[in-house]
């Protein structure tokens, strides 16, 4: 293989950046640099990553640095920085117009990021463009008790700020508060503001059903802000735990034409670029799509794409790099995707999808983030062991086996 004209540089070191580094290697056979703030699994030891711990790591001059340091490294090639969290998207796209000249970040303006990563002002463009989403309610802190809601409980709460919210460093605040009753939701916006949170909350309507009523949708637009890759994910199972509450553990992909041409029309108006992914749940009651948020990058559970046959990393290098025009595509093959080991998949999924399910693994048509032939030395499968015994004993905590309905 001739020598490549780019190199990755990642910043997280959770799953996100794993699977992005799984892609590029799997298509190019290339060693992302990835910085992370902790020593940690998946990427830490990993051997497609040139892994390297910075504590500040989500501090404006600590990324600056190091995309300097890399910039200098490889000076004869393009340095390709994707964000695989929040506060790193935000960083690079404010950023993006001041990084030295071999470097690209394929992000939005940090004016338009804030505006999308911001859950109230992303529910009135979704108002603006026909896209529907739960009934809300904007929290400010100054209510105090003094409010009421149009619906009853459960009680969705969420941070309108992700960014500002995690920033606070109280480990003690969960992802999302569904709260059963009304003062369960005042407590819990009593903590969420004495842990130092000041922005907005979303409260929002609980939307019935369980996890298999959730839709995750991954596109890819490109330089001229034109969609050309979107992947409906089916999510049958996600995380219950405290903190990685609503995270997908198991997806099915599928089209529909309808929802994914909507979420195409608004990126496009919006003229956006590079990754975005929508968080969606299908509501039975009146049969429509509610968006819940959009993230301004690819999820965590990014490897669904790579698995169904789209590779992430040849959607950014042939844009960016190569400078192709690509056509749109929706995927519409079927493909599973896992984050957890086959018996909790089928212990915690809906049995209408068991024999699907089946069918797709004898097939091959199964992938699972962390198990890769190309990164599978003794101690590496030791340590993805003791993820798989880790999410055995975590799902049996906090999943509920489903019963039929």
């Amino acid at each position: 293989m001739s020598e490549l004209s780019f190199q990755p540089l990642l910043f997280g070191g959770d799953i996100n950046v794993y699977s992005v580094a799984r892609a590029f290697h799997e298509a190019y056979g290339v060693r992302s640099v990835a910085y992370g703030k902790y020593p940690s699994f998946p990427c830490h030891g990993s051997a497609i990553l040139d892994y390297r711990v910075c504590s500040d790591n989500e501090a404006e001059e600590a990324f600056r640095r190091n995309v300097q340091a890399v910039s200098g490294e490889f000076p004869g090639k393009t340095i390709l920085v994707l964000g695989c969290g929040d506060s790193y998207v935000q960083l690079a796209a404010h950023c993006r117009d001041s990084l030295p000249e071999n470097v690209i970040a394929p992000y939005i303006s940090g004016e338009l990021l804030d505006t999308l990563i911001n859950k109230e002002k992303f529910y009135q463009l979704c108002d603006q463009h026909g896209i529907d989403h739960p009934a809300t309610f904007i929290y400010d802190k100054s209510m105090g008790h003094h409010f009421t809601l149009p619906w009853g409980p459960p009680y969705i709460a969420k941070p309108a700020d992700s960014v500002a919210y995690w920033a606070c460093g109280d480990h003690s605040l969960a992802k999302v508060y569904i709260c059963q009753s009304w003062e369960e939701l005042l407590e819990s916006l009593d903590h969420i503001y004495a842990a130092g949170y000041q922005d907005h909350m979303v409260l929002q309507e609980f939307i019935p059903g369980d996890d298999s009523y959730m839709r995750v949708l991954t596109s890819y637009s490109d330089r001229n802000a034109q969609v050309t890759t979107m992947c409906l994910g089916h999510v049958l199972l996600e995380e219950h735990s405290p903190h990685g509450i609503g995270n997908h553990a198991v997806i099915l992909t599928e089209c529909d034409e309808d929802l994914e041409r909507k979420i195409k029309g608004l990126l496009e108006a919006l003229r956006f670029v590079g990754f975005s992914n929508f968080d969606i749940k299908y509501d039975r009651r009146d049969g429509k799509y509610k968006a819940f948020e959009i993230n301004c990058r690819q999820g965590r559970s990014n490897y669904y794409v790579t698995g169904a046959g789209h590779n992430i990393a040849k959607m950014v290098v042939e844009d960016r790099i190569e400078g192709k025009d690509l056509p749109f595509q929706m995927t519409k093959n079927r493909s599973l995707w896992r984050m957890v080991p086959k018996q909790v998949a089928f212990k915690f999924t809906p049995k209408q999808y068991h024999q699907e399910m089946h069918a797709l693994i004898k097939a091959g048509a199964d992938s699972h983030s962390l198990v890769y032939s190309k990164d599978a030395s003794l101690k590496r499968r030791l340590r993805v062991c003791k993820n798989h015994l880790g999410n055995i004993k975590r799902f049996d905590q906090y999943n509920k086996v489903p019963t039929e309905e």
